[in-house]
């Protein structure tokens, strides 16, 4: 499931996609028309931006953009920046893998449906991009 943060993530990158090469969006306009709480779309803005997504410009005519276009950035990208693993158990991770307690991953029946999940959904998400969400 996806968390409220990335939600809200998609929201506002929806809107820098619908505004895309017009422009700085100030996080006050986001906010208000995505209706997202300011400060936390502040975090999480900052957060795509120390991770390449997004630049910013201070100042006058200044906010948030893409750094490239929404073609080029892909929606698994967006999702593991804000919550991490796409995979629901750790040990099926290919970027956050982590082995669980008391399980013998070789003979795991629910390892390895949780495997076949991780690529389908893989599948989907690293080929659609941010200009898929408008």
């Amino acid at each position: 499931m996806l968390s409220k943060k990335a939600q809200y993530a998609f929201r506002a990158l929806t809107h820098l996609v619908e505004n895309y090469n017009k422009g700085p969006v100030l996080i006050s306009e986001i906010s208000k028309k995505k209706k997202i709480p300011q400060k936390f779309l502040e975090s999480i803005l900052l957060g795509l931006k120390q991770h390449d997504i997004l630049e910013s410009k201070k100042g006058r005519g200044g906010g948030y953009y893409l750094k490239e276009h929404p073609s080029q950035t892909y929606i698994a990208t967006v999702m593991r920046i804000v919550d991490g693993p796409i995979s629901l158990l750790p040990c099926v991770s290919l970027y956050f893998y982590k082995r669980c307690k008391n399980c013998n991953e070789k003979r795991c029946g629910l390892h390895d449906i949780m495997e076949n999940v991780r690529d389908a959904t893989l599948n989907i998400l690293e080929r659609r991009t941010l200009q898929d969400l408008v």
